[in-house]
């Protein structure tokens, strides 16, 4: 009896075999899917009947549709033999005997005769495998990160340590669909129906890559924010999501050699959040204060701080409280804000000649200029 039916399923698999197939994606696919096998195309229109063909034989004449975005990879006996990556309809041609069909003008006995001698030694399946896999070429959205506690890096703005909570997302390509297939991917997944998702919680390989961005990034932190071409600025990196993925990118490559070994590469960040720590927080409070008193709007400030002063020193002690201010104001060089003033306490043509520029600059009136000279010349 199983000599029978090795035959018969030798004699069947052949014939059914005999017939062209069209692949094409597989309905349904999530957009994060970066790859999965070919399917032939069953009905369409309530035509096409042929469903008992082998599922690890493509018959010659075949056409296999590339779609855009997507390269094709060819399999023959667990090897890659072949990759397309311009999008169009290809024709499938295998020297494989296995392969052979009569509607491709292969012949009829020998194609028959040699096939069904070569499955009936193989217990009616066929001696052979072959495979059509699609890889996505596009990016691939939605690879999320996030760490639990604060992570730390040197900046090179703040020149210290600052540590942080964050989590964001990145976008993921694959650049090399062969090094990707060859040296990462598992070999469950290289099986029809399979399909490899990156967001998939499920996959392993996937998981291993979320806990190698985690690690990578306090090392991506640091290179962004001592990169004198993004400016230091920690508080860019929110804006910069090329900027900051080329760092992060560059950090997991020299960890992991994702591009090299993998041919994967992050192209795109989206930062959701980075929460400081608290030491972090007041580091950045007194930065902003610097910048808010930095350059011409550190004189202005200073500038308003000073006529502020001499009106409340002029509401409280009239003249006398004026010439106080005024010698203050002084030091710090209202008129120009730069070089200091000394001038000796008891000059009386040094003190008119200060009051004289404070009513230049219309910080005193004419009366409070005349009531600072009387005194200062003893009237």
């Amino acid at each position: 009896m199983g000599l029978v039916q090795a035959v018969k399923g030798a004699v069947g698999g052949v014939l059914a075999d005999q017939w062209k197939d069209f692949y094409t994606v597989p309905a349904g696919l999530p957009a994060t899917a970066a790859l999965f096998a070919a399917v032939p195309q069953g009905t369409n229109a309530g035509r096409g009947s042929n469903t008992q063909g082998s599922s690890n034989i493509i018959s010659n004449g075949s056409k296999i549709v590339v779609p855009e975005g997507y390269g094709l990879l060819l399999f023959q006996d667990g090897a890659i033999t072949a990759f397309v990556a311009e999008p169009g309809g290809y024709e499938w041609r295998s020297d494989d005997l296995n392969s052979q069909s009569l509607f491709a003008g292969d012949g009829l006995v020998s194609t028959f005769i040699k096939q069904s001698w070569e499955r009936f030694k193989f217990g009616g399946q066929p001696g052979s495998q072959q495979a059509a896999f699609f890889v996505s070429l596009k990016e691939l959205p939605d690879n999320r990160f996030g760490t639990q506690s604060e992570i730390y890096w040197d900046d090179g703005f703040l020149n210290t340590q600052v540590g942080a909570v964050t989590r964001g997302s990145y976008t993921l390509k694959i650049v090399d669909p062969i090094l990707f297939v060859k040296n990462f991917v598992p070999a469950a997944y290289l099986q029809p129906g399979k399909v490899f998702d990156f967001t998939d919680l499920d996959n392993a390989a996937a998981t291993q890559l979320f806990n190698e961005v985690v690690g990578s990034l306090a090392p991506a932190f640091s290179l962004y924010t001592n990169d004198p071409g993004k400016g230091n600025r920690i508080t860019r990196l929110q804006q910069d999501s090329i900027g900051f993925a080329q760092s992060l990118s560059a950090a997991v490559e020299q960890a992991y050699q994702w591009q090299s070994d993998r041919g994967l590469a992050i192209v795109k960040t989206a930062i959701v959040s980075i929460e400081y720590d608290a030491t972090t927080r007041e580091l950045l409070k007194t930065v902003q204060r610097a910048d808010a008193l930095a350059g011409s709007r550190g004189n202005s400030n200073l500038q308003a701080s000073v006529a502020q002063g001499i009106q409340s020193a002029g509401e409280n002690g009239g003249a006398a409280g004026l010439v106080g201010v005024g010698m203050a104001s002084g030091m710090f060089g209202v008129g120009g804000m730069q070089q200091p003033a000394t001038p000796a306490a008891d000059d009386p043509v040094a003190k008119l000649k200060k009051a004289k520029e404070m009513l230049d600059l219309g910080l005193i009136t004419q009366d409070d200029y005349d009531a600072l000279k009387a005194k200062a010349l003893g009237l």
